[in-house]
């Protein structure tokens, strides 16, 4: 009889330059049954040249690193054909360090104190298309946001459907489960997030939130 292959674990790489920090993140990795770790770098240049290489579907990786930084990977990859999700983990707290990674297209910031099974759930959460941020991490881009408003555009702009949409964003639900809540198609939320961003004047999910948050249409 043949084998009934089981459900697909999630592929994760780890950019640290750590070698230890990498050690400890594999050791723990690889006991979760729906996580496979499928390779490390030491800098942000190997991490953008393993990601084309291996293709994970999750992305760990530091901020502060010799050579090309986190910030600087995280753009790059961008521009790539299937970029993974990345999720920023480093010991680096500062709004300077905080805003630029989740401008630059984190989608998620968690510290490496994080308890373990919290960052195994991070993962699965970023994977599914949430974005992920620890309270201190919101309040740091908040306080960005008061010295440099994102978003010009005004409560107002939107329609019913579409702060309905919103405030399911700032839950940090996904597209899939906005459409099931919503009674809608997927790409039929996908049109709202677009339409919310552009009138806006937001450039991705994690501003769309933050200002959600702002403007009182989260719960």
């Amino acid at each position: 009889m043949a084998e009934v292959p089981g459900p697909r674990r999630i592929r994760v790489l780890l950019v640290d330059d750590h070698q230890v920090v990498r050690r400890g993140l594999r050791t723990f990795l690889e006991v979760q049954e729906d996580i496979e770790v499928v390779g490390e770098a030491a800098d942000g240049e190997e991490g953008i040249a393993r990601a084309e290489e291996l293709r994970p579907d999750v992305i760990l990786m530091d901020v502060k690193m010799p050579g090309t930084d986190g910030i600087e990977a995280l753009r790059r990859l961008r521009g790539l054909a299937n970029p993974a999700r990345v999720l920023i983990v480093t010991s680096f707290t500062e709004q300077r360090t905080v805003v630029p990674a989740l401008r630059a297209g984190a989608a998620g910031y968690v510290y490496k104190d994080i308890d373990p099974d919290a960052l195994a759930g991070a993962i699965r959460s970023v994977h599914a298309g949430h974005v992920l941020l620890q309270p201190e991490v919101a309040e740091a881009l908040l306080a960005a946001q008061d010295d440099q408003p994102a978003g010009a555009g005004r409560p107002g702009a939107l329609t019913e459907r579409e702060r309905e949409v919103l405030g399911l964003i700032a839950d940090g639900r996904s597209n899939r489960e906005i459409a099931r809540a919503l009674v809608l198609s997927e790409k039929t939320v996908k049109t709202h997030v677009s339409n919310i961003l552009m009138k806006l004047d937001l450039s991705d999910r994690t501003q769309a939130a933050l200002w959600a948050v702002r403007h009182g249409l989260a719960d």
